[in-house]
């Protein structure tokens, strides 16, 4: 089992840059592939980034594909995401997910844990 924890969200202006972390509790960390969602008002929840045991393969949306860096450091049981050049529409709620899939994977609903989610506003 594994806990989840979301930081660094904020007020941040379009064009500027932010970076979220996601700390989990647990010896197991490295064992579960990591994801980024969100969640816009009035929208359902959306697959940002994913990242898989080891670091060594992501997938992105492709609204964020070469704005957004999803990174991990097993030995700081952290996750991370690097979001530059963001725009209003970024805005929203952003939880990030552990999955212990086989594959890594963009579906929501293979992620078992989750956070409790930060709040990023992009002013334009």
């Amino acid at each position: 089992q594994v806990q989840l924890v979301e930081s660094g969200g904020g007020l941040v202006q379009a064009g500027g840059s932010l970076r979220l972390s996601c700390n989990a509790s647990g010896r197991t960390f490295s064992s579960y592939h990591m994801g980024w969602f969100r969640q816009a008002p009035g929208k359902e929840r959306e697959f940002v980034a994913a990242i898989n045991w080891s670091g060594g393969s992501t997938r992105y949306a492709d609204s964020v594909k070469g704005r957004f860096t999803i990174s991990r450091d097993n030995a700081k049981n952290t996750a991370y995401l690097q979001m530059n050049s963001v725009k209003p529409e970024d805005t929203a709620v952003y939880y990030c997910a552990a999955a212990s899939s086989v594959r890594l994977t963009t579906d929501s609903g293979r992620y078992g844990y989750w956070g409790q989610g930060t709040q990023v506003t992009v002013s334009s």
